[in-house]
């Protein structure tokens, strides 16, 4: 099946920048949709961002402008980058895949922080 690993969480302040990376493994060519979730403390898990096979993408209303998603197919690799940062984008991050099923991460931390 296919498997995803997120990576590029950490510690930033307001204002601050963090890409994360998500590396797919397994029979990718089944996947059309690639998104990323978060979820912070006592909050229901929220797509952030969301992009298609024909590259069209979705953003959640707090983060359009700020946030961007992209992906490189050759790599099997999709992305979000993460700009001008505010405390309220605290939570952890979920890469997640749509196929035959929907396919997830393990989740990277993001907090933002003075």
């Amino acid at each position: 099946q296919v498997q995803l690993v997120e990576s590029g969480g950490g510690l930033v302040q307001p204002g601050g920048s963090l890409r994360l990376t998500c590396a797919a493994s397994g029979p990718t060519a089944s996947i059309y949709g690639m998104a990323w979730y978060r979820q912070a403390p006592g909050k229901e898990r929220e797509m952030v961002a969301l992009i298609k096979i024909d590259s069209s993408t979705n953003y959640l209303d707090s983060v359009r402008g700020r946030f961007t998603i992209s992906r490189n197919k050759a790599r099997n690799r999709w992305y979000l980058q993460m700009d001008s940062l505010q405390p309220e984008d605290t939570a952890v991050y979920y890469c997640s895949a749509q196929g035959v099923r929907n396919y997830w991460g393990q989740g990277t931390q993001v907090t933002v922080s003075s």
